[in-house]
């Protein structure tokens, strides 16, 4: 959930100072802007994959201060619980053979984390929701020891003034308050990061919010919560509830929550998120840094806290020059490793195509839909039926095949994506969709034949993520 911080508790006057140097922040991120100042370089990507350490049990494993000690990986770290790690990946030039070394770089990075964790007798997984989770797991004895995490669990239960209340309607109900804000450790993403060109950046980002809905349908993989049937991906609601803290109310938009969907399409320039950020949202973390107001430190500390699903970062090239990413935070964890490298791919040639009609056409979709069609597809996966482009209502199921696909195959040869590549990942998405079988439906098909054994039901689910093999394969038995 972002950087370390030095302070865990704050007066008044952090907070004034914290809010004047984020105010010129944003006022000169807004001149670099307007100025084109900011980097032109062609697209980038790269990933953030969280997962969880659990026993022999397939119960959660709060041990990831010693597994990351003795890990020692450049590219772990620690997430809000203690049964929580992250894997990063190097950014690769978003063109040719980048899939291919996106796949072998994470596989070589999974195949040490699963091979260090045996060796602490434990297993490390990658999944969405853990099903054999339990509410009395998600306590502050379970947080990870850094101030980030306690003074985010202050700020967030001082904002609110009241317990955290969840409240989930899906296939079941599931309806429970919680005292802290480490219900939010239950969801893990696997966020894909482009680094873009100035010119495109908002029409990126709008064309990212545009395909959020096939996106969060075809990586569901987190349908249980608690014992309970929720959503195909009740990711979404879980961590817009678990960290519900609301903005100030503005004249056009009202109050605006820090877990969102977001509030519009970048109109005019991605400055405009920033914008929001400053005028709309209260300063959470107010630690003043000792930095240059050129690197954006205060800037990028409050956008942190913010969690728009597509959420715009600054950051810098080699020679310091500012650039702009997006972050997309829809997809969940897993199934596996060439899973995930699939959904990046499908992810990036969909976006990109879009991002090319929005230039070239306009927007084709209102906002209202697309934020509409994103929590359909969130609750009812390749089963939902969302508006698209022309207008119909159309399955999404049905949608992949005819235009979504295609699109997607167009977008990564617009990126100049070798063509191996292009067939090897996006057939592993078509096999997806032909079979019906993403994360979520294999995991609602097994616990339906085998009487919610959920404990079993993860060994199998490890043993499938292990084989390597992607979900549509997976079997049953």
């Amino acid at each position: 959930m972002g950087q370390e911080i030095s302070l865990e508790q704050f007066d008044e006057k952090n907070f004034e100072r914290f809010y004047q140097k984020l105010k010129q922040e944003t006022h000169l991120l807004s001149q670099l802007i307007e100025q084109n100042a900011c980097s032109t370089h062609q697209p980038v990507a790269g990933f953030e994959i969280e997962a969880w350490l659990v026993d022999e049990n397939m119960r959660p494993s709060p041990t990831n201060e010693n597994y990351l000690a003795t890990f020692n990986h450049p590219w772990a770290s620690a997430e809000l619980a203690k049964f929580n790690i992250e894997f990063n990946s190097t950014p690769a030039p978003l063109t040719d053979d980048v899939f291919s070394r996106l796949h072998e770089q994470l596989q070589t990075t999974w195949a040490e984390a699963c091979q260090h964790a045996e060796a602490l007798s434990s297993n490390v997984v990658m999944i969405g929701i853990l099903p054999t989770l339990k509410q009395s797991d998600l306590n502050l004895s379970n947080m990870s020891n850094m101030n980030r995490y306690r003074a985010l669990n202050e700020q967030v239960l001082h904002a609110r003034g009241r317990p955290i209340h969840i409240d989930i309607n899906g296939a079941e109900h599931l309806k429970f308050d919680h005292d802290d804000v480490m219900i939010e450790s239950a969801t893990t993403s696997f966020q894909l990061h482009i680094q873009l060109p100035l010119s495109i950046a908002h029409h990126f980002y709008n064309a990212s919010i545009m395909a959020s809905a096939p996106v969060v349908a075809l990586c569901a993989n987190a349908p249980f919560l608690f014992g309970r049937e929720l959503w195909h991906e009740s990711r979404i609601p879980l961590f817009e509830q678990s960290v519900e803290s609301g903005g100030y109310s503005g004249a056009s938009h009202g109050p605006i929550k820090r877990v969102s969907f977001g509030s519009d399409y970048a109109r005019h320039s991605i400055i405009e998120c920033f914008q929001e950020n400053l005028d709309h949202f209260p300063v959470l973390l107010p630690v003043e840094q000792d930095s240059a107001i050129e690197a954006f430190a205060h800037l990028r500390l409050h956008n942190g806290t913010i969690w728009r699903w597509n959420r715009p970062l600054v950051g810098f090239d080699g020679d310091g020059t500012p650039h702009i990413r997006v972050e997309h935070r829809t997809p969940a964890s897993g199934p596996s490793v060439i899973d995930s490298i699939a959904n990046a791919a499908f992810y990036y040639g969909l976006t990109q195509s879009i991002c090319d009609e929005i230039v070239t056409k306009g927007w084709p979709l209102p906002f209202a839909q697309a934020k509409d069609n994103f929590y359909k597809a969130a609750r009812f996966g390749l089963d939902s039926h969302i508006i698209w482009f022309d207008g119909h209502k159309q399955r999404l199921s049905h949608l992949f095949q005819t235009e979504l696909l295609p699109r997607a195959t167009s977008g990564l040869e617009s990126l100049g994506i070798r063509r191996t590549d292009i067939d090897t990942y996006l057939d592993i998405i078509r096999q997806r969709i032909a079979h019906r079988q993403n994360g979520s439906q294999w995991q609602r098909q097994y616990i339906h034949e085998h009487d919610h054994d959920f404990t079993e039901m993860m060994r199998n689910y490890l043993k499938n993520q292990n084989s390597g093999n992607p979900v549509s394969t997976w079997t049953l038995a």
